[in-house]
């Protein structure tokens, strides 16, 4: 049955194919010419780990496109969340873009990633460092409880060309605070860290510029990323993931996994 504030879901134009959920838009948002976001139903079976990504694609072909896409929303969320960039002739984005509520997305039934809470040791804090819309899983994490017990102090920093690509952001963090099952983890342990490379702003430059010129530290008044202490998760552009992975290594840091949780994480299956 279909709620009175649900949108009315279309029949897809084409079969579904196997092991396949089609899920009906919720909501769209469209933040820039190049960024939006869009909520679907989540399956009553779908499990995942917050962090993690799933593949994404729509019924609009015999052998639809399909990308991988961290999913936004937290692992308790009754809905899924994603965070995407318009790329105008993309195999699937130059379609995805123009989705409407009621329209149905289809998305493979398994989701995986290394950007999880699993793959690291505990420490006092954790660094998450991301680009664009390489944002999403930490938009999970940010949400999920385990991260506060796991970790006394959570910092996300957010790098985007232009001021208007740091709203997702800046909304997410300003949410957390009345956010019913982590509001009162988050106060006085969370912080976001704005910076962008292009448009005129209070921070400008990128992550790792600010980082290594140690105004990243002086700006947020920590010590210098140190293994015994901290961890870092990085998700985002592939310059900017090459970049911090060889800080982070160069200061000590080991890559972890699932089998083998060590001090920093990288997400390659995402480009944005």
């Amino acid at each position: 049955m279909t709620s009175a504030l649900a949108p009315e879901p279309r029949a897809p134009q084409f079969p579904i194919p196997a092991n396949v959920y089609a899920e009906t838009v919720v909501s769209v948002r469209h933040y820039t010419d190049r960024l939006f976001s869009f909520r679907i139903t989540r399956p009553q079976s779908f499990r995942f780990r917050s962090g993690e990504f799933v593949m994404i694609g729509l019924p609009n072909a015999e052998k639809p496109v399909f990308r991988a896409y961290s999913v936004a929303s937290p692992a308790w969320d009754e809905e899924l969340e994603f965070f995407s960039i318009k790329v105008p002739d993309g195999p699937l984005t130059q379609h995805l873009q123009k989705i409407q509520p009621g329209d149905t997305v289809l998305m493979r039934q398994k989701s995986t990633g290394t950007l999880v809470l699993d793959a690291l040791t505990p420490a006092r804090r954790v660094f998450m460092i991301s680009t664009g819309t390489g944002i999403a899983p930490f938009a999970s994490l940010l949400r999920d409880p385990d991260t506060y017990e796991k970790f006394d102090q959570v910092v996300l920093t957010h790098t985007c060309r232009d001021r208007a690509e740091l709203v997702y952001g800046q909304e997410l963090a300003a949410s957390l605070k009345d956010d019913p099952l982590i509001g009162e983890l988050t106060e006085g342990r969370f912080t976001l860290y704005n910076s962008t490379t292009r448009e005129e702003s209070d921070c400008m430059g990128r992550i790792t510029a600010l980082i290594g010129s140690g105004k990243f530290y002086s700006d947020l008044g920590v010590e210098p990323l140190n293994p015994e202490t901290d961890r870092v998760m990085i998700c985002g552009s592939m310059e900017m993931l090459k970049d911090v992975k060889e800080l982070a290594e160069n200061h000590g840091f080991v890559e972890g996994s699932l089998s083998a949780p060590a001090s920093f994480v990288v997400e390659r299956a995402f480009v944005g």
